[in-house]
């Protein structure tokens, strides 16, 4: 995919530091970028570089992914459980299931880890003492730079008093969608209006950044809505749990029977989508989901409309540098990753047509085709801050988003399968 965020650079071989003294005001808006085929690696400040670094990525078989991915932990020493206790310094964990930042003293000028991204010893060590958990990392085939970038649909700070910051917005709380993630080692080297469950209570702002994934709902989404819908119906499911229990199924064969419907597809088709949704006046079913979360754990989620959906949306980063609540401001900046659906995930999204993704200017075109409620995008504007980030993906929740993390997108399917 060719697009306006696709830069080359000309990274050095070596370690260089653009900035030796370099003291971030604020951490939380630095961006570490990735390139696979460069071998290297840069920080970002906004577009501004850093420091960068030569790396080495994963081996043949052993293929570091790429995708969007947070810091979740930090270690001065860790050792490896899988590696025979191979060392791995000034460790900066990406995923659970084994994915890190960190320190070797064998970074050739090529893929050679076992997943990892592998550094330098001094830049290992430094880039250690310039980040926090949390801290954005996004590994790439290709050199990316972040880009300034404005859109209407970016979220934007409202300028008002802090004493107001809340709005009086309900909005249903976050399921847990996987189970509880058990800390896995690290990969090592050689060296519209719905009903919903009671809202959670508004607690004080919390200054940490949120992260918000905008997607195509799943059946998780579309079963605790057609749970709630039913409840109201009268043909009980229980709690709305997204789960497809056997109280679920029973609601659901009650209601097709009570209305005379039939459909095919599967149980919870596009067509009983419909038809619940007429049948209880709610208009057509949103084909779209909009999560946050902050600090690492699901905040909310919302409903979303995706226009076009037969048309993919591609893979889109963006992140807020500056927030200004004095003018009611924010400064995003973004990058745009290649796309690599399969024909099974694109016939399981109704996905015919790449064209739009494949544009270059593929992320105005996605921002184009969202449509999130106006309540919710203004809760989203009182919470923002500084570092927050906004994922755009037609791939959803992955199985590396848990307990824990921030939204983990991937971007080349099969490659957590095939390390060692």
């Amino acid at each position: 995919m060719k697009s306006r965020f696709l830069f080359g650079l000309g990274l050095l071989s070596a370690t260089a530091l653009i900035h030796p003294a370099f003291g971030a005001e604020d951490t939380r808006t630095l961006q570490i970028v990735v390139s696979k085929d460069r071998q290297s690696l840069a920080v970002y400040d906004g577009d501004k570089v850093v420091a960068t670094s030569k790396v080495s990525t994963g081996k043949r078989g052993h293929a570091t992914p790429s995708g969007i991915f947070s810091i979740l932990e930090k270690e001065v020493y860790h050792e490896s459980n899988l590696y025979s206790a191979s060392p791995m310094p000034f460790m900066q964990r990406l995923t659970w299931s084994g994915i890190a930042l960190h320190e070797s003293n064998s970074v050739p000028n090529y893929p050679a880890s076992h997943g990892c991204v592998r550094m330098p010893k001094a830049f290992a060590k430094m880039l250690y003492q310039m980040t926090e958990r949390g801290v954005h990392v996004v590994i790439a085939d290709q050199p990316l730079v972040p880009q300034p970038f404005e859109h209407a649909m970016l979220f934007q700070p409202e300028a008002v008093p802090a004493s107001v910051l809340f709005s009086d917005l309900e909005l249903r709380p976050t399921t847990a969608f996987l189970p509880q993630a058990q800390p896995v080692q690290v990969a090592t080297n050689d060296v519209a209006a719905l009903p919903m469950p009671q809202a959670a209570q508004a607690a004080p702002i919390d200054p940490a950044p949120l992260g918000i994934l905008i997607t195509r709902r799943g059946l998780r989404e579309n079963v605790r809505d057609l749970q709630g819908l039913l409840n109201g119906m009268g043909f009980a499911t229980g709690t709305p749990d997204g789960m497809l229990g056997p109280a679920t199924v029973q609601a659901i064969e009650d209601f097709k029977k009570a209305h005379n419907i039939t459909t095919s597809g599967g149980l919870v088709s596009p067509p009983l989508m419909k038809a619940v949704y007429d049948v209880a006046g709610k208009g057509e079913p949103p084909n779209g989901e909009i999560m946050v979360r902050q600090n690492f754990k699901p905040l909310f989620e919302a409903p979303a409309i995706i226009a076009e959906p037969q048309e993919a949306l591609g893979t889109h980063f963006f992140t807020a540098h500056t927030i200004d609540k004095v003018n009611g401001k924010a400064d995003w900046f973004g990058v745009t990753l290649e796309d690599d659906l399969s024909k099974d995930t694109k016939k399981r999204l109704d996905i015919t047509s790449e064209a739009q993704a494949e544009s270059p200017d593929a992320a105005d075109r996605a921002l184009d085709r969202i449509t999130i409620p106006n309540d919710v995008r203004r809760k989203i504007e009182d919470l923002l801050t500084a570092g927050s980030s906004l994922t755009i993906s037609d791939t959803g929740i992955g199985p590396e988003t848990g307990d824990q993390t921030d939204f983990i997108t991937i971007t080349n399917r099969g490659a957590l399968g095939k390390r060692g």
